[in-house]
């Protein structure tokens, strides 16, 4: 198994936010504070715009530079592959959401410490979804393990709108609308 990964239809997605708003209520979240983001993206001129979304949260990496930058061991690696995090250890010192390429922790003022995507693993060990994927109204959101993601779905993990992915090796397959390809 090489570990739970996320992949995302951007060609389904419609930017509706279904899938952010599971997740800040799932999660309690304050105002600002967002988990799972949902992008759009505009370009191109008459008569050929375009617009697209990208749904994204925490990529749960191979290589996770949270992790590697946490002091307190707050962030870590499950067997499952999920980078999980522990906010009684948290100090709030804010290095994993500056070391995050694609700013998926983030700082929770009001209690002092950071937050992040935890792959709805509490959902995930009682045999369910994620609620950002139950909620995608277009299917645009699944996951498992990422191996078989591969073998069932076609796409990448480099947009020309997202930051290398060698890295970290972000654990995530994206299949992207044209304009969003690397190098397009």
């Amino acid at each position: 198994m090489a570990g739970l990964g996320f992949y995302i239809n951007m060609a389904n997605c419609i930017g509706c936010k279904a899938c952010e708003i599971a997740c800040k209520d799932k999660n309690e979240q304050p105002i600002g504070v967002r988990y799972r983001k949902v992008e759009t993206f505009e370009g191109g001129s008459f008569p050929k715009p375009y617009v697209f979304h990208l749904s994204m949260s925490c990529n749960h990496c191979e290589k996770p530079l949270c992790v590697y930058n946490c002091p307190t061991g707050a962030l870590y690696k499950r067997p499952d592959g999920i980078v999980a995090h522990d906010r009684d250890k948290c100090i709030g010192c804010q290095y994993c959401t500056w070391s995050c390429p694609y700013g998926a922790p983030q700082y929770i003022e009001e209690i002092g410490k950071s937050g992040k995507c935890d792959f709805c693993a509490d959902l995930i060990d009682l045999g369910m979804n994620p609620a950002c994927v139950d909620a995608c109204v277009m299917r645009a959101l699944d996951y498992g393990d990422l191996d078989e993601l591969r073998k069932k779905y076609e796409g990448t993990d480099s947009l020309n709108i997202l930051p290398s992915a060698d890295s970290t090796k972000p654990s995530v397959i994206i299949n992207p609308k044209p304009m969003a390809r690397k190098g397009a």
